[in-house]
């Protein structure tokens, strides 16, 4: 089994990071996995994705051109990703940004107040974590437990005094998307 993820958002909204805690957790549970980053010429505030493939054998190609789940934690992200998605994709949407979009009837939609979440937590710039949580609650791609391991031996030094606070937003977000999953149409 193979999965692709597309990661979006504004630079700075910590994008990258969450691909590389996804694909660090998904080596730590002896998966396959490439992550592939792409961002704006500005660092912050500019756009930022990331690709992310997980297998459990070896991956052909690191690209998707059209994600199977994309985390859309802005407006134009969420716009741009949904019609680009896969047939019965999953789209999670960080709601504290983004109004839920008008999308195929085949993609699985999931909001999530991420920012909200991530203040709640301790610090606005979890929202990334939190919209991991939200995708493990409705989609595990991977056990919540590797991510969270991965987030105690990869969140860089310099964040280390955040890891109760990360691990509290991860955690409310799988709280928060295990509410109704919309199909919408």
């Amino acid at each position: 089994m193979q999965t692709s993820l597309l990661i979006a958002g504004f630079g700075g909204q910590g994008v990258l990071f969450a691909g590389q805690l996804l694909a660090h957790a998904a080596l730590d549970a002896a998966k396959h996995v490439t992550w592939i980053p792409s961002y704006g010429p500005e660092m912050r505030g500019g756009t930022a994705h990331c690709t992310v493939v997980i297998g459990d054998r070896p991956i052909g190609s690191p690209f998707a051109r059209h994600p199977e789940i994309v985390l859309a934690l802005n407006q134009p992200s969420a716009v741009k990703y949904a019609r680009q998605m896969a047939l019965g994709g999953l789209l999670v949407v960080n709601t504290s940004l983004a109004p839920l979009p008008e999308t195929r009837p085949d993609v699985r939609l999931v909001g999530v107040a991420a920012n909200e979440l991530a203040e709640a937590a301790g610090d606005l710039r979890l929202a990334n974590v939190v919209m991991l949580g939200a995708l493990l609650a409705v989609q595990p791609v991977l056990c919540p437990a590797s991510v969270e391991s991965a987030l105690e031996r990869y969140l860089p030094e310099r964040h280390r005094k955040l890891l109760a606070a990360n691990l509290s937003a991860f955690r409310a977000g799988m709280a928060a998307a295990r509410q109704p999953v919309a199909v919408m149409g």
